[in-house]
């Protein structure tokens, strides 16, 4: 089963790069950094949501532990990306790699490991794969 949670959450890293290519290029000239932040955001948020509700049945969580275990792996592996990338590959600062977790100053960053960490949970309980 760990190897079919590794390929959904790396189907969602092809994504999260589609659209950080997609809010570089498009939409922060379309509507500025501000607003396409927001909108990259949301619009990530909702591409984990649909990937896992697509790939959930396949992965088979057989209890909601599972699928918290799940959520909880993809959180890791997700921010062990974000910050192990960032830091070492890109060589951003912690003050710049942190940034996108200023809720104060409208960064929503945030919602994206959170929805990480909680869809498999969500979208297996909404197909109705256990109780």
């Amino acid at each position: 089963m760990w190897w079919k949670i590794l390929t959904v959450w790396l189907l969602c890293m092809v994504g999260a790069i589609i659209n950080g290519t997609l809010r570089e290029f498009v939409l922060n000239p379309w509507i500025g950094a501000a607003w396409g932040h927001v909108l990259s955001t949301v619009l990530l948020s909702l591409l984990i949501l649909a990937i896992t509700w697509s790939t959930i049945g396949w992965m088979a969580p057989s209890s909601p532990a599972q699928a918290w275990a799940i959520g909880i792996a993809w959180l890791a592996l997700t921010l062990a990306f974000e910050f192990g990338f960032g830091r070492l590959v890109a060589h951003k600062s912690w003050q710049v790699l942190l940034a996108d977790y200023h809720l104060w100053e409208g960064r929503i960053w945030v919602m994206v490991p959170l929805i990480t960490a909680v869809a498999p949970v969500w979208m297996a309980r909404l197909k109705g794969l256990f109780h």
